[in-house]
């Protein structure tokens, strides 16, 4: 039996003869616990479609045809819709942040659904919000259903939307984008809750999302889609492994590899740009981007049966039997050996953050009567760390949300206060100089933000926000002279010129993140954070990006510190690869050396839970890690009580002695190195054993 059955399905935004096709002619079905995975760049039409199911947009603009279990949506009147939203068909938003109210208890938010839905009474609708929190691994649901969104971790929060969203036990759940921004361990949770929930409910799941690796975790079949229009569809395995369509296989092509590290080889993205939507082309859709374009892909394309899936390409097969295009490989840069101090280095650093909440607590005077006192908690964010980062090197940090990654990074660019240690940049101590003596350090240490669309002023064209970066640089010259120089700037990193009069709107998520980079460059600089650059954009953009910075980092000696939770990525850009968990680095080593045993439990359980889009070469079973990272210990190891491999008290009480397998790779923990060695690789690799280490702890 079919759950959902989309038929033909077109959305067209605004009127003739400007309208913009998002969707055309789309066909597909779910079937009762199924889970089908939608994924194609930013633009293809993905999230249209759970919109169109969800009727959250204007019928005017919709064609075609979309049935739930044999009943037309599209031919329904307004308020049987209504009814089916939130009880039979169910959406999670990407951000929970944003999704929840912030002035509502997370109790009464779930229960409303309920009241709303079902009728029932505020009380059997607590009762079942508590059911619904509990169902979704929340251990403590009464202390979670009376706190505020604010109050709860990222993972919790997209744990509430998904117990929101499951309460009435819907039939059909539609999850767009559920896990871009959590970190791997967070993620590879709330995918093991999604399946498992599929699975016992019988529910049809449409999960949307750009990442691959969660496809290969969650999906069933997964869908294609470009530019708005269906180019494959088929089992996972044959579309993740086989790929037919060229869009497919260029999707898979711009993946980083975890441990396939070569600082020469360069990513290869999907050339050309997004088709007009406006005035599409008649033939392929994809044509202008393709390698393997002929002439007759001018003429208009059907979608057809290959090798057990649907794809709309009439040269598929011969084209899956070429090569694709490899990205040359970068020029080989001998970087001269500085034996004398570190661009920057971080010594013994800590922070501490005071809680804005005070609480009562009960002190004596006298040693005898008590009284009451105002008390603020203050949490330790930062632990002790020293960290160094040399000239054209590139140092990857990574952890889960929590464990200190960005606040570490604006410490070492003096945006953030220490509480204790120093921070020495070119050999000079710039931990408490005056603001007023920082003006060439400010010009030589920049960063460039997570989110491009939040850091560009929306009122400064681009050219406005970069040659205002050259003159608070200090860069001399008539305006004339400093747009020359700033459209000099955006070709370098891949800009055109014309691009100087636009505003942030009217640039993709990729070029508004290259418009950053050009604003940190702008100073001439010699070091720059790079806080979570890419998690937000497509695979394919994500690929144009990282190259950037590969060929930035050879042609001026740029230093980067790379803050990520997407381990491939730190594995492929890193000289160096930190791990931080609450405030302290447990593991730190160069890349190839971090990422193979012997390793800390902690980096094992980060690699573990990583996702790739070929499960075939992934080592290992995932391991969970138990309670959250919320508790911070006053001693003893940081990882303590959510280790799966703790040794007992000690690791409670004492302080974890440091371990140097190989010179450079230190790793804190009281495990002995043998027995940290002696297991199994988590990282795919082609030549290294599955089953034990090959590698000596002595090398």
């Amino acid at each position: 039996m079919t759950l959902l059955s989309i038929k033909k399905l077109g959305v067209t935004y605004g009127s003739p003869p400007n309208g913009l096709k998002a969707l055309n002619g789309i066909d597909l079905d779910i079937a009762p616990g199924e889970t089908v995975a939608l994924v194609g760049e930013s633009g293809s039409g993905k999230s249209t479609i759970a919109m169109a199911i969800m009727d959250m947009i204007d019928r005017r603009c919709v064609t075609g045809a979309i049935h739930f279990k044999g009943d037309e949506l599209t031919a329904m009147e307004a308020e049987e819709r209504r009814k089916l939203r939130g009880s039979r068909i169910s959406l999670v938003f990407q951000d929970p942040f944003t999704s929840l109210n912030p002035s509502i208890r997370i109790g009464k938010q779930i229960a409303e659904g309920l009241i709303t839905h079902l009728g029932i009474s505020k009380s059997d609708a607590q009762a079942r919000a508590f059911a619904a929190l509990r169902e979704v691994g929340i251990a403590d649901p009464d202390a979670v259903a009376k706190s505020y969104p604010h109050q709860l971790s990222g993972g919790m929060r997209q744990r509430v939307l998904i117990a929101s969203a499951l309460v009435c036990n819907p039939e059909l759940l539609i999850l767009d984008e559920p896990t871009t921004a959590l970190d791997v361990t967070i993620e590879a949770q709330v995918l093991d809750l999604i399946q498992e929930i599929s699975a016992r409910r019988n529910v049809g799941v449409l999960f949307i999302t750009h990442n691959l690796g969660v496809v290969n975790k969650v999906a069933d079949r997964v869908c294609v889609l470009y530019a708005g229009q269906l180019l494959e569809l088929g089992d996972k395995g044959s579309v993740l492994r086989e790929p037919l369509h060229p869009y497919t296989r260029g999707l898979l092509g711009s993946i980083p590899r975890l441990g396939q590290r070569d600082k020469n080889r360069r990513l290869t993205p999907i050339a050309g740009r997004f088709p007009n939507l406006v005035a599409p082309p008649v033939g392929c859709i994809f044509q202008e981007r393709c390698p393997f374009s002929e002439p007759r892909c001018g003429e208009p394309q059907v979608v057809r049966q290959a090798s057990k899936r649907l794809v709309k390409c009439w040269k598929a097969e011969d084209a899956a039997k070429q090569a694709w295009p490899i990205a040359p490989r970068s020029p080989a840069v001998v970087v001269e050996a500085t034996p004398h101090q570190p661009l920057v280095e971080l010594v013994d650093v800590a922070k501490s953050f005071q809680s804005p909440t005070t609480e009562v607590v009960w002190r004596k005077a006298f040693g005898r009567v008590p009284f009451p006192a105002l008390s603020n908690k203050r949490t330790d964010v930062i632990r002790g760390i020293s960290l160094k980062v040399s000239r054209g090197e590139v140092v990857g940090l990574v952890g889960e949300s929590g464990s200190g990654k960005s606040t570490l990074g604006r410490i070492m660019l003096r945006l953030i206060q220490t509480t204790a240690g120093r921070v020495v940049f070119e050999g000079a101590d710039v931990t408490n100089a005056e603001e007023s003596t920082l003006k060439d350090f400010r010009r030589k240490a920049q960063i460039v933000f997570q989110n491009p669309t939040s850091s560009l002023n929306p009122r400064r064209t681009v050219g406005e926000a970069i040659s205002r970066a050259f003159k608070v640089a200090g860069v001399r010259g008539s305006r004339e002279d400093r747009r020359v120089k700033v459209e000099a700037l955006m070709d370098r990193v891949g800009l055109p010129a014309r691009y100087y009069d636009r505003y942030p709107h009217q640039m993709s998520g990729g070029e508004k993140q290259r418009a950053g980079i050009a604003r940190a460059l702008a100073s001439n600089p010699q070091l720059i954070v790079c806080d979570e650059p890419v998690s937000a954009l497509d695979v394919s953009v994500q690929a144009t990006v990282l190259n950037l910075f590969q060929d930035l980092s050879k042609e001026l000696r740029l230093a980067y510190l790379f803050i990520s939770h997407d381990l491939a990525v730190i594995s492929h850009v890193a000289d160096r690869i930190a791990v931080l968990y609450l405030g302290k680095i447990v593991e730190e080593g160069a890349a190839n050396r971090v990422l193979q045993p012997p390793y800390h439990p902690y980096t094992e359980a980060l690699l573990s839970a990583a996702s790739s889009p070929n499960a075939e070469k992934q080592g290992g079973d995932r391991i969970v890690l138990s309670g959250d990272n919320i508790r911070r210990p006053s001693r003893g190891c940081v990882f303590q009580g959510r280790c799966h491999r703790q040794k007992g008290a000690i690791c409670e009480t004492d302080t974890p002695p440091v371990h140097e397998p190989s010179p450079g790779h230190r790793i804190a923990c009281h495990l002995p190195l043998e027995e940290l060695a002696a297991v199994a690789t988590r990282v795919p690799s082609g030549g290294a054993s599955n089953s034990k280490s090959e590698r000596t702890i002595h090398e």
